[in-house]
């Protein structure tokens, strides 16, 4: 008997991680339902799959609700740069909270297994590098990322009472930082910042000294991990992303030497509570899944500098 395609609900679908994942999911022969308040997320981004048969989007907020038959939940809804989330920190608590407790109740009605995205901002201003899965964080409770951080931080403990208590199966994905095409040219982030001041031919803003450090995973291989993540029998959490680590100035640096047009480094202050450090280590990554990043960063920045570049010119 040939089995029926699974059922994917995918909360954040028409973002930059979940229009990814849809089209993975999609060009596997398995069913997806995209639900997105289009905060973020673009209809550009899923626009490629509207009207295919086993596609169906729905404008729908997390906060709210909803009644679904699935089978598995990928929640990835929540804005996740620092411009978007202190846009309205009240919301973005209120969608890490109330978004994950409504999609922890349909899991429980239908008996779905569900994939939560948290993030690497779990962790805060790191004391310990790079980061196991083991270390509690460093989080300031009250700052201005704390929204996000907490809400996340809270999230991950709705999953583990759920499971508890309600026998769920639950997947938690520390994602650290992600690059690639649909990144928002917007969103504040280093990597869209610098490219698109680049392309502009205007100075490449550094915040601090630029000794600050981060770790970049290209999107294909972090779509990779989390499907890997999904169909494993481990709950996690699981860091998800690449050890690579590099320094804001280094990237700059390398932005600027790639540039088609000239451009200078310009400094600027580092903003609150920013992470001086932030690796991850993906030992039970590599363990559990049998993963580990295979896109080297020069390589996903010239498709992403690509990317950019066409929808700016």
């Amino acid at each position: 008997m040939v089995e029926s395609p699974l059922r994917n609900l995918i909360t954040g679908g028409a973002g930059f991680l979940g229009s990814h994942l849809v089209d993975r999911l999609m060009e596997s022969g398995e069913k997806v339902i995209c639900l997105d308040n289009f905060f973020t997320g673009s209809k550009e981004n899923i626009a490629h799959w509207i009207g295919h048969p086993s596609f169906e989007l729905i404008n729908h907020d997390v906060t709210e609700p909803i009644k679904l038959d699935v089978d598995r939940i990928w929640h990835l809804a929540c804005p996740a740069s620092p411009i978007h989330y202190q846009f309205n920190p009240i919301k973005t608590a209120k969608t890490s909270f109330l978004g994950t407790y409504n999609m922890l109740g349909l899991a429980r009605r239908v008996g779905a297994r569900i994939l939560f995205a948290s993030t690497s901002e779990v962790y805060g201003n790191p004391e310990i590098h790079p980061q196991p899965e083991k270390y509690n964080g460093n989080v300031n409770p009250i700052g201005i990322r704390s929204c996000y951080d907490e809400g996340k931080r809270v999230a991950e403990s709705l999953c583990y009472d759920y499971m508890r208590m309600h026998k769920i199966e639950i997947r938690i994905a520390r994602i650290f930082n992600t690059y690639g095409p649909r990144m928002l040219l917007n969103d504040g982030r280093l990597i869209s910042n610098l490219l698109v001041q680049s392309i502009h031919g205007e100075d490449l803003t550094i915040y601090g000294n630029g000794n600050q450090t981060r770790s970049f995973c290209f999107i294909d291989d972090l779509i990779d991990s989390l499907i890997l993540f999904m169909d494993s029998s481990y709950k996690g959490p699981i860091n998800l992303g690449n050890p690579e680590e590099l320094s804001i100035l280094d990237i700059a640096n390398l932005i600027k030497t790639t540039s088609i047009k000239k451009v200078s480094l310009k400094f600027l202050q580092k903003p609150e509570d920013d992470p001086l450090r932030r690796k991850p280590d993906i030992g039970i990554a590599q363990r559990e899944l049998n993963w580990k990043p295979k896109i080297m960063f020069n390589d996903g920045l010239k498709i992403t500098r690509e990317y950019f570049q066409k929808k700016l010119t």
